[in-house]
């Protein structure tokens, strides 16, 4: 390819794109702009000459009338290991190639440690004795240790096998469900059927894909059937959790607390029930906003864009439809 590609960055809304220190190379290859605000409040004739996009995880949703503004697109340069939020059907008829970022490894660190600290704040009741100090008082509070608990996995992948070892470094007694058609694990973590893992475990952690068999997997029923003053921490989809049902338990049990980085709609209505309830840590989908993912995001990104412009991307990071 001989002309030089204009590229847009989009929803940089923390600036960490652009501060990345491999931007410098992303300039070099293309000419680059970054975006602070949504893609839709650029107008249509500013879009015309866009050959590439870098997109933040899914802050974009490219459906097929977001792509037809794109005239000129030819690479969605996807940070992450999923494009759920791409129309890969209109994308593939618009000539688009959607390249992942399949080989990503800052979040191995920054989503467990966020699921520790969702999981101990829950258990500490920091909620709670925050908002009593704020109000001038000093409350006698009663937490739990993760020493000596069982923690209780859903998803043994790069997340959640990551969280059962510092389990086990806590002290807990790591067990993880043995999803239907899975083969025995080597890894010593005992697997166990999910009904009997909610009824024992003091601790629940989600590490699923978001998927047809995990979407609504935490039902009422299966809310209902955890143990008595356990603890759910999620920090993978919102949506394997019935958001609903998960409300009512924390209010009447069984469930004790909640630490939750994920939602089902986000960002999370003013209207949730979630908001109202004092047992529960929230955080706004940060479970992955740490700079050194941002910084990493920009790194494989402009080793994609060269090998794209040299004609030598590996077909193996490209998305199909």
């Amino acid at each position: 390819m001989s002309t030089r590609p204009r590229l847009l960055v989009l929803d940089d809304r923390e600036g960490r794109i652009e501060a990345a220190p491999a931007m410098e190379r992303l300039r070099a290859l293309a000419d680059a702009e970054v975006l602070r605000t949504p893609l839709s409040d650029v107008a249509d004739a500013d879009l015309r000459d866009v050959r590439v996009v870098l997109a933040i995880r899914e802050r974009t949703r490219f459906d097929a009338q977001t792509l037809a503004r794109l005239p000129a697109l030819e690479l969605i340069l996807q940070t992450g290991n999923h494009a759920y939020h791409v129309d890969t059907e209109a994308a593939e008829r618009q000539g688009v190639q959607i390249v992942l970022q399949r080989g990503g490894t800052a979040g191995k660190a920054a989503v467990p440690e966020l699921t520790f600290a969702l999981m101990i704040a829950a258990m500490r009741d920091f909620p709670l004795a925050q908002r009593s100090l704020a109000d001038g008082q000093w409350p006698d509070l009663v937490g739990r240790c993760l020493a000596g608990r069982r923690l209780g996995l859903l998803g043994m992948g790069r997340h959640g096998a990551r969280v059962a070892r510092v389990g086990e470094a806590f002290g807990m007694d790591a067990v993880a469900w043995a999803r239907p058609g899975s083969s025995a694990a080597d890894d010593g973590i005992p697997r166990l059927e999910l009904d009997e893992l909610l009824a024992t475990s003091d601790v629940v952690s989600i590490h699923l894909r978001l998927s047809d068999e995990s979407r609504g997997l935490l039902d009422r029923r299966r809310l209902g059937h955890c143990k008595p003053g356990a603890v759910l921490v999620n920090t993978a989809r919102g949506a394997i959790v019935d958001e609903a049902a998960l409300a009512d338990v924390l209010r009447d049990g069984p469930l004790a607390a909640a630490g939750l980085d994920v939602f089902a709609t986000e960002p999370l209505p003013a209207d949730s029930p979630l908001l109202a309830l004092p047992n529960v840590v929230l955080t706004p989908h940060v479970g992955w906003t740490v700079e050194e993912v941002f910084d990493e995001f920009a790194a494989i990104a402009a080793d994609q864009l060269e090998a794209y412009l040299a004609d030598r991307l590996d077909p193996a990071e490209l998305m199909r439809p």
